[in-house]
């Protein structure tokens, strides 16, 4: 991220809080400290993040994330206006960034979104930075597809790709 050691990168998960919330995609686990929402993880997926020890679970700080995760699975809201706090490297923050642009209902091929990070040639690193991205569904790393049109990985599965895909094209309903 920005050059955080272990011992301060474990300094600034101190103070963080998590909870749990049901949703059309499955279980989701939330996590955040005083700088924002940190994790976002889809509980059946492979790569779920578990709960850290001294993190506290309290659901009173994720009021408004889940409000708004709810409106979004609602067909409510195109647009997440939240405080992040993702963790990544350089490269990643850059992807993850690149990642916010896309208008929601739409798609773009890796390729593409190596374009917009301005290195074309950086396909699979893009794809790895988006495969690698903490906070899935806000920080829209599903609407990222193959250039074929093919559906490929997503942390939280296939399933929940396309659902999530048909949700913004207005073909499905989640709520």
């Amino acid at each position: 991220m920005n050059g955080l050691g272990a011992a301060a990168k474990r300094q600034v998960k101190s103070g963080m809080s998590y909870t749990r919330m049901e949703s059309p995609v499955g279980k989701l686990l939330l996590a955040a400290d005083a700088q924002g929402l940190r994790q976002l993880s889809f509980e059946s997926s492979k790569r779920a993040a578990s709960v850290q020890p001294g993190w506290s679970e309290d659901k009173a700080p994720f009021a408004e994330v889940i409000r708004r995760l709810r409106a979004y699975f609602g067909g409510e809201l195109k647009v997440f206006d939240l405080p992040l706090a993702p963790e990544g490297t350089e490269f990643q923050l850059l992807v993850w960034n690149s990642l916010r642009t896309i208008p929601y209902g739409e798609t773009i091929s890796y390729a593409q979104l190596a374009q917009q990070v301005g290195n074309p040639k950086a396909v699979r690193a893009v794809g790895l930075a988006n495969g690698c991205n903490p906070i899935p569904i806000i920080i829209p790393c599903h609407r990222v597809i193959g250039s074929d049109g093919s559906l490929t990985g997503f942390g939280g599965g296939l399933l929940n790709k396309k659902k999530l895909l048909a949700l913004e094209s207005r073909q499905l309903s989640l709520l």
